[in-house]
Formats: C-alpha cells, sequence, structure tokens
C-alpha cells in the first residue's frame, strides 16, 4: 500500500496519517533538481544466444527460460493460512509433465502454487528478485534502520520506511541474506544525504527491470513514482519523476475519473486525485511501461510509457488506460470474511508485477496486483489486503485487460501487509512467488501441475 499514508509498513498494521501528505503537495510546485553529470546511457553488452541472453557475470538476467527436469514431488512444511485460493499445501506427488507450467496453465486451472520453503530469509516487507548472470539471486527491497539496521552510504542510520537495498541468494533463492552492515544502493550526491534530493528516508516498493543492455528501477517516494537506471545492479542514475505521479487536490489541477478519490465509508475524504504510489515496471521493444496506482473508493491500475532512450522526456498513457478497475464499492460494512472478499480490491489497485508468457500472436502479459479494501470500522489504518490476477486480451501490453474469475487469489489475511505485493520470477522454467502468508516471514512458493 502507499508509503505516504504509513508509519509501520513493515509491522502488521497501517495507520493512516493523511497530514503526511502535505509534503508530498508541496513538492508538487518544485521541479525535480537537475541531474548534474548524469552519465551517458550504457550500450547494450549481452547478446542472443539460442533461448536466453549471455552477460558478463556483473550483470542480471530477468529470466532463465531453460526448462528444469519436471520433479515427481514438491516438498515443503505447511503454513497456515486463512482462504487462500492460490496457496495449497504441498503434497507427496505432483504428477510429472512435459515442461513446466506458466501463468496461463494456472488462469485454465491447470497448475496451483505450493508451498516451497516457509521461510525464505526475505524480511516480510515487499521485494523484487532477479536472477544474475553467475546464478545469484538479488531481491531488491526497502529497510531502515528500525526494520533491518540499515545506513546510508554516508554512514548514517536510515529512517522507516528507507531505502533500496539487496538481499542475496547463492542457493537459488532458497535462502537470502545481506550484508553486514546493510547499506543502501543507491549513492547520496553529497554527505550528509538530502531527503528531498537522494530520497533516502523513502525508497519504497522497488520494481526491478533488467532490459537485456540495463538495469532499471522505480520506487514510491512520497506518493511519486520514480526511475533510475544502472549498468550493475549497484551503481544508479539520478531520479527521474515518472507521469507527475503523485496526490493532489482540484484546486491544484483536474484528473480525470479513473484518477478520482471517491467516498470510502471509513477514511475522510481529503485529497481528490491519485496518479502514484507503489509502481510496476516492464519493459519491451524499447519502451519503458510504468504501472501507476489511479484514484481510490474504487481504485485501478494505470499503465504509462516512454522510449528507453527518452531520457528525460514526458512519459504519456498507455492506450487503454486504466487496465484494471477494482470493485465498484466497499461491500457489507461489518464483513471481513468470504463474503467480503468480491470487494477486496475497492480501495486501491497496486504494485504491478508483470511477467510474459509465450511468442508471437500468442503472448499474452500477466499482472499480479495488489488489492485494498480497507480499513474496517474501528480500524487505525488498512487491515484487508488480497492477491488479484489480471491477463492482457491481446498481444500487447497497452491493449485491453481482464481480472481473474478466481479473483482475489490470496486474502483473509486482515494484519498481513506483505501478501499483496507479489514477488514472481522465473529461474531454470520454474515460476517462484515470494510473498508472505503468515504476516511474519517471506515464503517462496512454486507453480506445480495440479493433480
Amino acid at each position: 500500500m502507499f508509503g505516504w499514508l504509513t508509519t509501520q509498513r513493515l509491522q502488521l498494521r497501517r495507520p493512516f496519517l493523511f497530514a503526511s501528505l502535505a509534503g508530498a503537495v508541496l513538492l508538487l510546485f518544485a521541479a525535480c533538481r537537475p541531474a548534474p553529470g548524469k552519465p551517458a546511457l550504457p550500450s547494450t553488452v549481452g547478446q542472443p544466444a539460442g533461448d536466453r541472453v549471455v552477460t558478463p557475470q556483473s550483470l542480471p538476467i530477468r529470466v532463465t527460460p531453460a526448462p528444469a527436469t519436471p520433479s515427481a514431488a514438491v516438498k515443503g512444511t505447511a503454513v497456515a493460512t486463512a482462504t487462500a485460493y492460490l496457496v495449497v499445501q504441498p503434497q507427496a506427488d505432483v504428477p510429472a509433465r512435459a515442461g513446466q507450467p506458466t501463468l496461463a496453465d494456472f488462469w485454465a486451472g491447470r497448475a496451483r502454487f505450493v508451498i516451497d520453503v516457509p521461510d525464505s530469509g526475505l524480511p516480510m516487507g515487499e521485494s523484487d528478485t532477479i536472477v544474475m548472470g553467475n546464478g545469484e539471486l538479488w531481491s531488491y527491497l526497502h529497510a531502515s534502520q528500525q526494520s533491518a539496521g540499515a545506513v546510508d552510504q554516508c554512514g548514517a542510520a536510515v529512517p522507516f520506511p528507507g531505502c533500496v537495498v539487496i538481499y542475496r541468494s547463492l542457493d537459488g533463492g532458497v535462502t537470502f541474506e545481506h550484508g553486514d552492515p546493510l547499506v543502501c544502493q543507491v549513492a547520496c550526491r553529497q554527505c550528509p544525504c538530502d531527503a528531498e534530493v537522494d530520497h533516502m528516508v523513502q525508497q519504497q516498493y522497488p520494481r526491478v527491470f533488467f532490459d537485456g543492455s540495463r538495469l532499471w528501477m522505480v520506487y514510491e517516494y512520497l506518493g511519486r513514482v520514480m526511475l533510475r537506471w544502472s549498468r550493475d545492479g549497484l551503481a544508479w542514475s539520478d531520479p527521474e519523476h515518472v507521469a507527475d505521479s503523485v496526490v493532489w487536490h482540484l484546486w491544484y489541477r483536474d484528473c480525470p475519473a479513473e484518477e478520482r478519490i471517491g467516498e470510502h465509508p471509513f477514511v475522510p475524504l481529503d485529497y481528490e486525485c491519485l496518479r502514484g504510489g507503489p509502481p510496476g515496471l516492464f519493459v519491451e521493444d524499447g519502451l519503458l511501461y510504468v504501472f501507476v496506482a489511479q484514484g481510490q473508493n474504487p481504485g485501478a491500475m494505470g499503465c504509462f510509457k516512454r522510449d528507453v532512450e527518452a531520457v528525460g522526456r514526458p512519459f504519456v498513457a498507455c492506450d487503454h488506460n486504466p487496465l484494471v478497475v477494482g470493485a465498484a464499492e466497499y461491500g457489507p460494512l461489518d464483513e471481513r470474511g468470504p463474503d467480503a472478499n468480491p470487494y477486496f480490491d475497492f480501495r486501491t489497485i497496486s504494485s504491478a508485477e508483470i511477467v510474459k508468457v509465450g511468442e508471437g500472436p500468442a503472448t499474452q502479459y500477466y499482472m499480479l496486483y495488489e488489492g485494498v479494501r480497507g480499513p474496517g470500522p474501528g480500524d487505525a489504518g488498512d487491515t484487508q489486503f488480497g492477491l488479484g490476477l489480471a491477463r492482457t486480451l491481446e498481444s500487447r501490453i497497452d491493449g485491453p485487460w481482464e481480472k481473474s474469475p478466481r479473483n482475489p487469489l490470496l486474502v483473509d489475511l486482515p494484519g498481513n501487509v506483505g501478501v499483496g505485493h507479489a514477488d514472481l520470477v522465473i529461474y531454470n522454467g520454474r515460476t517462484y512467488l515470494y510473498t508472505s502468508l503468515d504476516g511474519t516471514t517471506r515464503t517462496r512458493l512454486v507453480l506445480a501441475w495440479a493433480s
């Protein structure tokens, strides 16, 4: 959910602090500082080789598509869950079939996610993981002194919610660890760090993507979506502000219907327009696609695009904004059980995780997203989260989308703030999902053929 409305995102509550939005609105009146000495964009270093891209070991690969040998068993330890259409307990025998299932098989009911590693070592908060050319898995997430002892590159403690850090796995994503001390990956322009320039206080909900020549990252800062790029995943460019994203009043400027903030039964109406929040990212055919939350009550998912080489140029809306829209109403006011599930994405839709399945005319893009319904009556902050799934109806990202009729895939975990921010990794042909099932740990699930 939205970092500019939180004080304890990595805890089990998300109390809303609407007064804290004042800082975001003030930033609307000041242009982002120019990026002095921005280096030239790096040239392509990876070259196609069969069905994968070969890169130096220091550079990341987003997907390793070579299929692994199907396993006759998926092993793990059961984790207690509430209603969870996505999650089933590990089985002793999962029939082996040719190849590995994809999200297309999951959509069709031929596959399901099962628990693979109950505790991956990742913190309960949000993560986004990529596969490196040397076989390591790097997970990008935000951390603070409060949550993990994080310090910036000047050595100062980082306040909550924190900066982007890396957790590494040397065993194929089974376990993750971080360096000691845990240091922010984005360097400050000078010491001490300047929060407004360097965003050390909030580089929240990062999404990363490797396009074959450079790594891209988006994150939330005070409701705005910021974009950076890197040659090696360690040193990052200065930030770009994406698509005028922020939350604002109508007296500042108008907004389209999909960006309007409507009435919520348990949240006072203050700001009237929203474009921003926890972002998503995909890069293809020389275009950057950045996904943002649009509006509230009901929430929607928006898409904005720009040529990868057009550094500093404006983003334009995708052809079919909004891509998906949440439930039209809050639903039964006192209901928090299964009868409330159809309304799981009423308040906001955000945190897009995009995966491409298939090639040519058969291509479809799948999106996992976080839906938020809460808060409920008497709650201090948002307490109702769910995981949703959507896919394209055509072979392009900025065409029309549809939501899964089985939504929500994972829900009824009212105190679990990590459930909806999914982290999908395709590694050796297998599809893995990192998410929080118990509100305490980050579990890894694997997509397996349904029996």
